[in-house]
């Protein structure tokens, strides 16, 4: 199908492109990678009256470390992540991990983090790992920038906290010690398929081998994104064994509320999201050379 029609505005800072969401309110929408919203134009579930494209905002297109945070500007590509060799590095084996497995490697060279942040599916990967590594967004307006938390900045299906003539301008990860690691594990009927299940995990540890930090969320859970508040509750403080971790895994079970489709019934879909915690904590842990 042809989108509807749409005046086209190119912005060339983050700057211009708040001033132009400001100007056109809620008849704009920002145009990053497209890999969600062209679609959802081509179809017509999406009519916006502006598309304020940000492509040539070279202010935004960064990945750098800064204030102990990995920082992703708004057009850095998915492939930038998994294509930097240090973002393999233990305290960022969470982020290389959804890095390669995001979609399939052709939308990886258009697709942004922050976009897909913004797009909020319920069944997307980097908002999952957003809430397992404690993110936050930048979030800039015609009034200032102001940083929004993951667990705020998430909504509800499709929703974010990005109000009308704001940009989302960066998403940070807080960087772990070397005693962090994280996995991220995904089942897909095919590769660029939405994910019938997936499970991101982060752990520190302390000095005696205790976990004294833990992120775990699911993707295709709930209306979004869904932190697993339970099972990091009962890591915290508690060294790495099997009974933590299948406590853990069942917690997630417990969490999840999927939705039964061609991928799997709702009782096939929560199992999986424990059985991908249990994975992913024991991955975690393998990295940082202990065995549960």
């Amino acid at each position: 199908m042809i989108p509807a029609a749409f005046e086209y505005l190119r912005a060339r800072s983050a700057d211009e492109a708040v001033q132009q969401l400001t100007q056109h309110g809620p008849d704009a929408r920002v145009l990053a990678g497209g890999q969600s919203l062209i679609p959802a134009m081509r179809f017509r579930l999406a009519r916006p009256a502006v598309l304020v494209d940000i492509n040539a905002a070279g202010d935004l297109d960064y990945l750098r470390v800064s204030d102990g945070a990995l920082v992703i500007g708004a057009i850095a590509r998915d492939t930038a992540i998994e294509r930097a060799p240090w973002i393999g590095e233990t305290r960022w084996s969470l982020l290389h991990d959804v890095s390669r497995v995001v979609a399939d490697p052709v939308v990886r060279q258009m697709g942004t983090v922050v976009g897909s942040l913004c797009h909020n599916d319920p069944a997307g990967d980097w908002t999952t790992v957003a809430l397992a590594a404690r993110a936050v967004v930048k979030v800039r307006g015609k009034n200032g920038a102001r940083d929004v938390p993951i667990d705020q900045f998430l909504v509800d299906s499709f929703t974010t906290a990005v109000g009308e003539g704001e940009l989302a301008v960066e998403a940070r990860f807080p960087r772990g010690d070397d005693r962090t690691a994280g996995s991220y594990q995904k089942v897909e009927r095919k590769v660029g398929d939405f994910a019938t299940a997936a499970a991101a995990v982060q752990i520190s540890l302390d000095a005696n081998g205790a976990i004294r930090d833990a992120g775990i969320a699911l993707s295709a859970a709930g209306p979004c994104a869904v932190r697993v508040e339970d099972a990091e509750r009962a890591l915290k403080g508690r060294k790495p064994s099997a009974d933590l971790i299948r406590a853990a895994a069942e917690a997630a079970s417990r969490k999840s509320e999927p939705n039964g489709d061609l991928r799997g019934s709702v009782e096939y879909k929560k199992h999986l999201a424990g059985v991908l915690v249990a994975r992913g904590l024991r991955q975690a842990l393998a990295r940082l050379g202990v065995q549960a």
